[in-house]
C-alpha cells in the first residue's frame, strides 16, 4: 500500500504540473463547480458524497493533463488503492485538513501553478497515505467498497 501511493503521489503531482500548463478555462470553471459541490456536502456531513466529489476533482486534474499514458497509469495504481483510500476512517479534523488541501489544489489550478500544484497533491496523498497506513490497511483485500464511490 505503502509502494502504491508513493507512485500515486509522483503520478497525480506530474498530471497536476501538465494539467497547469494545459487545462482550459472551461476545465478550471468544472472542477471548481465541483469543489464547490464537494465543499457543500462536506458542511452537510455527506461523506459518500464529498468522496465522489472528491475523485472527480482528482480525475479531473489528471484528464486535464492531457497525457493518455498518465492516465492509463493513474487509472491502474488508483484501482488498486480505491478501496482503502475511501474507507479509512474519516475523523472531523482529517476531513477539514482534506477541504484545507483541495482549497489550496483548486487556487494552484486557478493560478496554473504547476510547481505549487504538484506540491500540494504531494502532501494530500501522504497525508491520505498516513491515514490508510493508520488505520491498518496493508493491502485492499477484503476491503469492500460502497457502490457510490466505486
Amino acid at each position: 500500500m505503502r509502494d502504491l501511493f508513493e507512485v500515486c503521489q509522483g503520478l497525480e503531482a506530474l498530471a497536476g504540473e501538465l494539467a497547469c500548463e494545459r487545462i482550459t478555462n472551461g476545465e478550471i470553471d468544472e472542477i471548481a463547480a465541483t469543489h464547490a459541490a464537494m465543499v457543500q456536502h462536506y458542511r452537510e456531513d455527506d461523506l459518500i458524497q464529498y468522496y465522489r466529489g472528491n475523485r472527480a476533482i482528482h480525475e479531473a486534474i489528471v484528464t486535464a493533463a492531457g497525457n493518455p499514458v498518465l492516465t492509463g497509469l493513474y487509472a491502474s495504481v488508483t484501482a488498486r488503492i480505491r478501496r482503502a483510500r475511501y474507507v479509512t476512517p474519516m475523523t472531523p479534523q482529517r476531513w477539514a485538513r482534506a477541504v484545507q488541501e483541495h482549497e489550496a489544489i483548486l487556487n494552484a489550478l486557478q493560478r496554473r501553478d504547476g510547481v505549487g500544484l504538484s506540491h500540494v497533491l504531494r502532501a494530500h496523498l501522504r497525508h491520505k497515505r498516513e491515514e490508510v497506513l493508520q488505520a491498518g490497511f496493508a493491502d485492499t483485500d477484503g476491503i469492500d467498497l460502497p457502490r457510490q464511490i466505486a
